[in-house]
């Protein structure tokens, strides 16, 4: 009779999920006896790293990923990280460790008595087995609750039942496929066809969960087809359209009344793949203008039941895409030329040596000196403002940014990136503050060898902070600044090459070279604003 252990690790490597990102702590050990030759275990050092990691590589790929954390207290640690991926919709397996069963009620050292519970409500699915025969089944729960849901789960598994046999029905989980159809149906489809072929002034808001799902360009051809304007949604994780296209307006501000300004006009707002809406900043208003009509298709149910405004269709934004081009049967509209991209910033305001680099000469160096399909990975909220102007981004996959604005993601998400998609150039744009929170990710990087490129913006401040505290009326917050830092230095002794340029001249020159491992550019920046 083969044990659990056997059995979870077989269902795992049929389900292609072998690469497990993980901490581990004593109550893991047992999983990860016997690991098939095929298994890769990518060791972080701290469970937020871990998770952002597995976050970047999950989304990179497209596909469920399994994380390994400690208890109570590892899972604890990687929460912070959980946001992003919840509010991603990425599909990760996170598994604890739990104390031996008898020793769960009694509160020994380990144990978490309620472990389900700690992850609630974050995870789209939280269970621990009832008894050992069960955890195959329930570990193949988790794994198809991720990938239905496109949501973390989460599962304990108490340590002593890898070793007991798993039982003669538990072989049957090995051959389970779980799969979801998402089509709408006659009158649905009908219906909403008419709603926008009917549209005067139609205008499309697309959220990142078309570039998740690789539509990115079959929202082109739709946009063109329609000749509508298209925004991204606000609060965006993943670009959904080229930013530099003719009808591409921006990202929404994530704020009501704001968004409803931008609508102003327009008789029909068709929302793909995204909520309706992630606001940020309390800024009160309209959902909608007078006569404006709302319509949401998104897979998520829950985004869709709780939105405050408009009709919703779930299902598959692909489908509905496919369903919209073929009924819009009139030619593409001709859309002229890509917007050009601005040149830096003029003379007086750029860095001259050894001062500060503006944001925009920064990203202007990456525009420029890394290839067109380079995949950036951006952590930087201050210089948010600056990014958009510079960049020129019509790849799919080719921008991140963490979900949920918990700071972190994106030293570590970089790492899962590129490890995800080792044949393309991928680019971490980190903030100084933010940074700290995912650094040991760099070791990471080394051990690896991921190639993978930070490139380190310094100002000294927690530039978003900054701005946040005008717009709130609370200018002289304390522990906003945050000097003497020197990431070349951190970098190099987790085993990352690290340099620091000058200047935007010296920038370039780094940026030309085109190592086969992970490498850090730190520069001295000029304080900017968001917006």
């Amino acid at each position: 009779m083969p044990s659990v252990r056997r059995v979870c690790h077989e269902f795992l490597q049929r389900q292609g999920l072998t690469t497990v990102f993980g901490n581990p702590g004593s109550n893991e050990l047992p999983f990860l006896a016997d690991l098939p030759g095929d298994f890769r275990y990518v060791l972080g050092l701290h469970e937020g790293a871990v998770l952002g990691m597995a976050d970047g590589y999950a989304q990179a790929t497209g596909r469920p990923v399994l994380v390994n954390l400690h208890a109570a207290s590892g899972s604890g640690n990687a929460m912070g990280a959980l946001t992003n991926a919840v509010a991603s919709r990425t599909p990760l397996v996170v598994m604890a460790g739990q104390q031996v069963r008898t020793a769960i009620g009694p509160e020994a050292n380990l144990a978490s008595v309620d472990a389900p519970a700690l992850m609630k409500p974050l995870v789209g699915w939280a269970a621990e087995p009832a008894c050992a025969s069960d955890v195959p089944r329930a570990l193949a729960q988790a794994v198809f609750e991720a990938r239905l849901q496109r949501r973390p789960t989460y599962l304990s598994v108490p340590y002593d039942d890898w070793t007991a046999e798993a039982g003669d029905n538990s072989l049957d989980v090995l051959d389970r496929q779980v799969e979801r159809a998402s089509v709408p149906a006659g009158e649905q489809a009908r219906a909403l066809a008419e709603q926008v072929v009917s549209a005067e002034r139609p205008a499309l808001v697309l959220g990142g969960d078309i570039d998740s799902a690789g539509l990115f360009e079959d929202a082109v051809r739709l946009a063109e087809r329609l000749g509508s304007p298209v925004w991204a949604a606000p609060s965006l994780f993943r670009l959904p359209f080229p930013n530099r296209h003719p009808l591409f307006r921006g990202v929404l501000p994530a704020g009501i009344a704001p968004v409803g300004e931008a609508f102003e006009g327009h008789d029909l707002v068709l929302v793909l793949g995204a909520p309706v809406f992630r606001y940020h900043e309390h800024l009160p208003g309209r959902y909608l203008p007078e006569g404006t009509r709302l319509v949401q298709v998104t897979e998520d149910a829950s985004a869709a039941a709780r939105a405050p405004m408009g009709q919703a269709l779930v299902a598959d934004p692909g489908a509905v895409i496919d369903l919209l081009i073929k009924v819009l049967d009139s030619p593409a509209q001709p859309v002229g030329a890509y917007r050009p991209v601005p040149g830096p910033p003029a003379a007086g305001e750029a860095a001259g040596p050894g001062a500060r680099l503006h944001p925009e000469e920064v990203f202007a160096a990456l525009r420029d000196e890394l290839p067109a399909d380079t995949a950036y990975v951006v952590e930087s909220t201050s210089t948010n403002a600056s990014w958009w102007r510079q960049m020129d981004l019509r790849r799919p996959g080719s921008y991140y940014f963490p979900a949920a604005g918990g700071l972190g993601f994106g030293l570590p998400g970089s790492v899962g990136v590129a490890m995800g998609q080792p044949g393309r150039p991928v680019v971490g744009v980190i903030g100084d503050g933010s940074a700290n929170y995912g650094i040991t990710a760099l070791w990471t990087a080394a051990q690896q060898r991921v190639p993978v490129t930070i490139v380190l913006l310094r100002n000294g401040t927690y530039g978003a902070l900054r701005w946040f505290g005008g717009l709130l009326g609370v200018p002289d917050a304390p522990g906003l600044d945050i000097p003497g830092l020197d990431f070349t230095r951190i970098a190099e002794g987790y085993g990352v090459p690290a340099r620091h340029a000058g200047d935007a001249g010296e920038l370039r020159a780094l940026l030309a070279e085109r190592p086969d491992g992970p490498r850090l550019i730190q520069m001295d920046t000029a304080l900017t604003t968001p917006s």
